[in-house]
């Protein structure tokens, strides 16, 4: 079953139509159930896929939820809505005996803030139950947490740095625009940043370490360091490590409205009252930005998303760099999404793959770096992401 019926839910939904030897059959569920059989109504005519069932569901409504999995019985969960609802459908998945995976980790409405203590927290409650719930398996996180587990595996005897480079080097025609939802994008971005060195998190405030990084097709872009969870994850499974950073780029133009956003209160998630009714500013802001699903038409340009990796081979100093680069318009062309849901959507449905085969397994919670990468990165470029690497690269940084 997959949950969410956004940019990111469309593109789960034709990779895993185009895998029926391995998704047969699956539902797609959302709260807006006409997006749902939007997407079923546009694989049926690009693939001839029609073992879509659809249904309305409210994703934070446990008891709901639960009968919809008894009812349906899927082996897996997808879970690609908000990070939100991380908690309440993994609730429902143990009351129901469903596996779980998802995209991003739980993230509470009131404070924008993430840390995967909330869904660790689950481990010893998943092992009982005998399932597996899988964290983080989109792009950041995910592949870049497995490109981080296969230095480990087959680059390195200890990572020492580690730089995870994100850039979107598109351009989709807005005045401003976010790539996926809104809501939890903004909140991402205008929290402070925040990096790993030295056993200790160091607190920066937005946007204040500035670097121009050189990405492969694209040249160079301005990137900055913000905080993002599969660091916190990636100190913990890797302890070599002595610095871990997340970098993203973001233009001038982007930055201003940003501000502008930040300084007249639209990004505030406390309610407020407006004509006697109280709404969210940042809630409100999301209903008249653009939809990140309806960017894809028009959006050209790619993504350059990868690892930055220094530390010890032998004894001796040795560095690496994996990356993949996406295109716009090929994403658009075969799913009807643009680029950054694609990157987000095809990591999940090969991992829910990684599951149904038994190439990933256990009882608990995991993350993405805590399984076999090879399997994984063995097919990913098949399933769309093609990934290249380079030992001994000139790292930037």
């Amino acid at each position: 079953m997959i949950i969410g019926a956004g940019g990111v839910g469309r593109v789960v939904a034709y990779k895993c139509a185009g895998h029926p030897e391995v998704f047969s059959e699956f539902m797609l569920a959302s709260r807006t159930v006409q997006r749902c059989r939007e997407i079923a109504a546009d694989i049926k005519e690009d693939l001839g896929y029609d073992n879509i069932i659809t249904a309305a569901v409210d994703a934070e409504d446990i008891p709901a939820l639960t009968n919809l999995l008894k009812e349906y019985k899927p082996v897996v969960v997808i879970h690609v809505a908000l990070p939100y609802q991380d908690l309440t459908i993994m609730e429902a998945c143990l009351a129901a005996g469903v596996h779980y995976l998802d995209t991003a980790n739980y993230e509470p409405k009131e404070e924008a803030k993430f840390e995967y203590s909330h869904q660790w927290a689950y481990h010893q409650r998943f092992q009982a139950a005998g399932l597996t719930a899988i964290l983080g398996c989109g792009f950041d996180p995910g592949v870049t947490s497995i490109f981080t587990a296969r230095a480990a595996k087959h680059i390195f005897d200890e990572i020492h740095y580690l730089d995870i480079v994100d850039a979107n080097a598109g351009d989709h025609g807005k005045a401003f625009a976010t790539n996926f939802n809104p809501e939890i994008n903004i909140r991402e971005i205008t929290q402070n940043g925040k990096y790993y060195e030295n056993g200790d998190w160091v607190e920066i405030p937005p946007f204040s370490i500035r670097k121009e990084l050189t990405y492969p097709e694209v040249g160079p872009k301005a990137s900055y360091v913000l905080y993002h969870e599969e660091l916190e994850s990636l100190v913990k499974h890797f302890p070599t490590i002595k610095r871990a950073r997340f970098w993203m780029t973001f233009g001038d133009e982007y930055l201003t409205h940003l501000r502008v956003i930040q300084n007249i209160g639209m990004a505030g998630i406390e309610p407020v009252m407006h004509k006697g009714v109280e709404i969210i500013p940042l809630e409100f802001l999301k209903t008249v930005l653009p939809d990140p699903g309806s960017l894809g038409e028009n959006y050209v340009g790619q993504t350059s998303i990868g690892c930055r990796i220094s530390g010890l081979k032998n004894g001796k100093p040795e560095t690496y760099y994996i990356w993949n680069n996406c295109q716009h318009t090929h994403a658009f062309k075969e799913t009807r999404a643009q680029g950054v849901s694609y990157t987000t959507g095809v990591p999940a449905m090969t991992g829910a793959m990684m599951l149904l085969q038994g190439e990933w397994s256990g009882a608990g919670v995991f993350n993405v770096e805590q399984f076999d990468p090879d399997p994984f990165l063995k097919v990913l470029g098949k399933h769309g992401l093609e990934w290249h690497e380079e030992v001994g690269a000139d790292l930037e940084l």
